[in-house]
C-alpha cells in the first residue's frame, strides 16, 4: 500500500519536473541560437544599466581587468531544476570572447526566474584560469564572491581582495526554495 501511495505522487512531482525543464529549455537563451553580435550588444547594455543602479559595480568594472557579463539567465525546477544563459566577456568595453552558463539543481525548490549576472575578473591569473579550464565550474578557483545588496553597501575599492565579485541582477519571476547547485562557465563560438 504504502509504495502504491508514493508511486502515485513521485510519477506527478517528476512529470511537472520534466514538463518545467523542458519548457525552461525551449525558453532559455541559448535556445535561440543568438549571434555573437547580439550576445555582446546584450551584455554591454546589461552591464551599464547595472553600473547605473548601482554605483559600487561602476568601481569594480574600473578596477577589474574584464567583466564576463550573462544578460538573460533562466531558471527553472520542480525539485529538479537547470539554468542557462549566454554571456560576453567584456575587455575595455569590447567583447572578447563568448560564455555559456549552464547549471543544474536539486532539493527543495518550484518555480521559474530570469536574472543577470556580472563576473569582475580582479585579475590577469584569474581570467587565465577561466581560458584554461574546460568548463570553469563556479565555487572551484578561483575565490568567488557573490556581492549582495548588504555586501556591496560595504565594500570600497579598498577591501577588493578576491579574484573574482560575482554580482546577480535584474531578477524577475519567482524562484521558491533552497538546493545545491553546480554551475559551469563554458567557453562557447557563435556565429
Amino acid at each position: 500500500m504504502k509504495d502504491t501511495r508514493l508511486a502515485s505522487i513521485a510519477r506527478p512531482a517528476l512529470f511537472a519536473a520534466a514538463l518545467l525543464a523542458g519548457a525552461a529549455a525551449a525558453w532559455s537563451p541559448g535556445a535561440s541560437a543568438a549571434s555573437a553580435a547580439e550576445i555582446s550588444r546584450d551584455s554591454a547594455q546589461a552591464l551599464k544599466q547595472l553600473q547605473e543602479k548601482e554605483p559600487r559595480a561602476r568601481a569594480l568594472a574600473e578596477k577589474a581587468v574584464a567583466v564576463l557579463v550573462f544578460p538573460k539567465i533562466v531558471k527553472a525546477g520542480m525539485l529538479v531544476g537547470g539554468e542557462n544563459g549566454d554571456g560576453a566577456l567584456l575587455r575595455k568595453g569590447r567583447a572578447e570572447a563568448y560564455y555559456d552558463l549552464s547549471g543544474a539543481s536539486f532539493g527543495l525548490q518550484a518555480g521559474i526566474q530570469t536574472f543577470s549576472y556580472a563576473l569582475f575578473f580582479m585579475n590577469e591569473k584569474a581570467l587565465q584560469y577561466l581560458d584554461r579550464s574546460d568548463g570553469w565550474s563556479l565555487g572551484a578557483a578561483p575565490n568567488v564572491v557573490v556581492v549582495n545588496k548588504g555586501a556591496a553597501a560595504s565594500m570600497s575599492t579598498t577591501t577588493l581582495t578576491q579574484d573574482v565579485y560575482a554580482i546577480p541582477f535584474g531578477q524577475e519571476g519567482l524562484m521558491a526554495g533552497i538546493g545545491l547547485e553546480g554551475t559551469k562557465v563554458t567557453r562557447i563560438h557563435p556565429e
